[in-house]
């Protein structure tokens, strides 16, 4: 037998501001419900593509090409690759002088997918250079003006990584979630095609002494 999926309203589940973090295995189906919360916004959608454009590569090809034909058409596309942080800025300034203010007017939504792969880009960076950068983007994400989905992979449930750069992207990209979870207005763990709501279900790890 099989069972049809009932998906839930998304009305509901998006503040008018803040972060929405959205994690999950690959091909469990987190940029599907990432997705499925930004059709319920008022708003327009920006959606940023961190991956690298369509190539050589015929695997992320086919997975870039199949992220584009389930979009809506009206939603903006912009692929900022590793310049995350300089297009939310530079999207913060134009804000501020065209004069938008989230009282005058319904701020688009902004979808990020993914910070794997933003973290990919600038995974060479010393200790103390990445601090920095995710300092910045905290900075950064702090000044939209509308609700942020973060769509973040989950590194650390599988094998140890049998290669030093492999250990410390899951080190940096599991560290960089916990951090964002504090900042964050709701949390969602999407795997196997199912989503929890972490925000409710579950508690937060006491800082280390």
């Amino acid at each position: 037998m099989v069972v049809e999926p009932t998906v839930s309203p998304a009305v509901e589940l998006l503040p008018p501001r803040g972060l929405i973090l959205i994690s999950g295995p690959s091909r469990g189906g987190k940029s599907g419900w990432a997705e499925h919360l930004a059709q319920s916004w008022s708003g327009g959608v920006d959606y940023l593509a961190t991956g690298a454009a369509a190539g050589s590569d015929p695997n992320w090809s086919e997975r870039v090409l199949a992220h584009q034909q389930r979009r809506p058409q009206q939603w903006r596309c912009h692929e900022v690759g590793g310049q995350l942080i300089d297009h939310l800025r530079e999207r913060a300034q134009r804000s501020t002088s065209a004069g938008v203010s989230a009282s005058s007017a319904v701020p688009p939504l902004l979808l990020i997918d993914s910070l794997g792969t933003w973290l990919a880009w600038h995974l060479e960076d010393p200790p103390s250079q990445w601090q920095n950068r995710c300092a910045q983007l905290l900075e950064a994400l702090a000044l939209q003006l509308g609700p942020v989905l973060l769509v973040v992979e989950e590194t650390g449930w599988g094998v140890v990584p049998a290669t030093a750069i492999g250990g410390l992207f899951r080190d940096r990209l599991g560290a960089l979630q916990q951090t964002l979870m504090q900042h964050c207005h709701t949390a969602w763990l999407v795997v196997a095609g199912r989503a929890l709501n972490l925000t409710d279900l579950s508690h937060p790890v006491p800082p280390s002494p």
